[in-house]
């Protein structure tokens, strides 16, 4: 066998850079929960001992910490002052003082979070079973919320509903919807603080969720046209909804074409389908980038454990594609389908009608 040493240095490189991620990873957890990318980003530039008096933590540890944080460029450290800050950039998207949802934490708590079931995933690697979005640790709920909010705050009332065809008319004039896979239900609970002549029902399977989503929506002030059901997306209850919404779960479903058809069942003559999924080609040569890897890495970790645990046995994958969104849809009994807009580098909303 014989080495190509430039391609070995590439892997090695790789190799390298990976392993330095994965070692940062719950280093971003522990900065996020003791409000260390916070306090920079109120108080910096700072000293390690500066940071660590404002955050009553050890001196030893944060300075390590905030080594590593701009070794991996989320912190930005001044040699000539030995002082640490965050750039508006780094701020908007790791501390709460400057982003709305501090979306990069959330993504970082949702990996960590997933790689506690190595073990399950493993033993599933060999008896092709799965494991349901259930059987995670908690943390990956948490986490899978924060790092959604930001495209509900800032995108799915300004720019992906108005891209549907006159929904947005119909919200402000009273609508009844329909948001599947709520979580946390921070999706629905957006949609209602916007539309307040609407009502709204979130459904999900994991109890636990609703139960969060129900609080949420109680101190969001909603709770008198928000309410939240546990149900499976192939038994949601009600009719006629105007509008019912999927966002990032269609490719966590086990059976999406039995789900498309329970959609069309309970949507109305005139009504819409909003699906938000990851923006991915249909190929896997077109995924084969930074964002397909993440992607991908975390499909086989939930996305698709998750599927292969419900009834049937399609199992998307994040990486689903336009193209076979659209023929899961067209399945279920929708004659139209387009997409609509799309937020780069990770969104695409999709419209189907009856």
């Amino acid at each position: 066998m014989t080495i190509n040493e430039d391609r070995l240095d590439e892997l090695i490189e790789t190799a390298t850079t990976d392993i330095g991620a994965i070692a940062y990873a719950p280093l971003a957890t522990i900065g996020d929960r003791l409000g260390l990318y916070d306090t920079i980003a109120e108080h910096g530039p700072l000293t390690p001992r500066e940071l660590a008096d404002r955050t009553d933590t050890a001196e030893r540890y944060v300075r390590e910490w905030l080594a590593a944080s701009a070794a991996s460029d989320y912190v930005s450290y001044d040699p000539e002052t030995e002082r640490y800050s965050l750039s508006p950039e780094q701020a908007y998207l790791l501390a709460d003082t400057e982003g709305p949802a501090s979306p990069l934490a959330g993504l970082f708590q949702l990996a960590v979070a997933a790689g506690k079931a190595a073990p399950e995933i493993e033993r599933a690697f060999r008896t092709g079973e799965g494991v349901g979005w259930h059987e995670h640790d908690a943390e990956l709920f948490d986490g899978m919320k924060r790092a959604s909010e930001n495209d509900f705050k800032e995108s799915l009332v300004p720019d992906w509903i108005p891209a549907l065809d006159g929904v947005d008319e119909k919200l402000q004039g009273g609508a009844r919807v329909a948001d599947i896979g709520c979580g946390y239900g921070e999706s629905t609970i957006t949609m209602a603080q916007a539309y307040p002549q609407s009502t709204f029902v979130g459904y999900d399977y994991h109890e636990a969720s609703i139960e969060a989503a129900r609080e949420r929506a109680a101190t969001a002030g909603v709770d008198d046209r928000v309410r939240f059901e546990v149900a499976k997306a192939k038994e949601y209850d009600g009719g006629e909804y105007d509008l019912v919404t999927f966002f990032d779960c269609l490719h966590d479903m086990g059976d999406p074409v039995g789900v498309a058809e329970h959609v069309r069942e309970t949507l109305a003559d005139d009504g819409t389908w909003m699906i938000v999924e990851l923006l991915a080609g249909d190929r896997v040569e077109e995924n084969l980038l930074p964002r397909g890897r993440m992607f991908y890495s975390l499909s086989t970790m939930l996305c698709t454990p998750n599927a292969l645990d419900q009834d049937g046995t399609h199992a998307l994958g994040t990486q689903a594609g336009e193209g076979r969104l659209r023929e899961v849809v067209t399945k279920g009994g929708f004659t139209e389908f387009r997409r609509a807009t799309e937020t780069p580098p990770f969104k695409m909303v999709l419209e189907a009608k009856p």
